[in-house]
């Protein structure tokens, strides 16, 4: 088994693309045509948004939509950067909401979180190791 890509189902696809390009220096790498689903350049694993049309017609079921909850979902994304105050700085120019400033953990990882217009909330970190 190989972990492959995460799908983050939101209400506007391009607006969250834009917005991770914004925020966090991410490169769009596709965008159907019909605006339905859209990826980003992360690396080996995929970053990519689904409309909730879309998201729903596939599960099958519905679901707690990230945006429609005044708190966070139970998960996150981790993006790992050298700076970790200069992203967050970014990240809350961009638009994003501060949950947890940047802060050192006690093993020397630089930590902080934000939650994106889209409801997502993403860890901000220096690489471990």
């Amino acid at each position: 088994m190989q972990f492959a890509y995460t799908i983050v189902y939101v209400s506007d696809v391009e607006a969250s693309l834009s917005f991770f390009e914004k925020a966090f220096g991410l490169q769009r790498r596709f965008l159907h045509e019909s605006g339905g689903y859209g990826e980003l350049e992360t690396g080996g694993t995929t970053l990519s948004f689904a409309r909730h049309d879309v998201a729903r017609g596939n599960l099958g079921h519905d679901y707690v939509p990230a945006d429609d909850s005044p708190r966070p979902l139970g998960m996150e994304l981790g993006l790992a950067c050298a700076d970790v105050p200069a992203a967050y700085q970014q990240a809350l120019a961009a638009g994003a909401f501060g949950m947890a400033a940047p802060t050192t953990k006690p093993w020397g990882q630089t930590v902080a979180y934000v939650r994106c217009p889209d409801g997502t909330l993403v860890e901000l970190c220096t690489p471990m190791g």
